[in-house]
């Protein structure tokens, strides 16, 4: 089998796998979206929130032992 007719017979294949493929409407692109943004601000604000306690009691742990 030459190189041409390997290109056409993946072009082939390529051409059937996007004749199934359904796309998104903007609806769902907008809500999913959302989602992704509100549960990043959520993970942002947890992480940092976790910082500043852990940082606060290392510091606190600096103090009492002198280092």
């Amino acid at each position: 089998m030459g190189w041409l007719t390997r290109i056409r017979t993946f072009l082939t294949e390529v051409r059937a796998e996007m004749k199934k493929v359904t796309f998104p409407s903007r609806n769902e692109v907008v809500a999913t979206s959302i989602v992704v943004v509100v549960t990043s601000a959520i993970f942002g604000a947890y992480l940092y929130v976790a910082d500043y306690v852990i940082a606060n009691i290392y510091q606190g742990i600096l103090g009492v032992f002198g280092a």
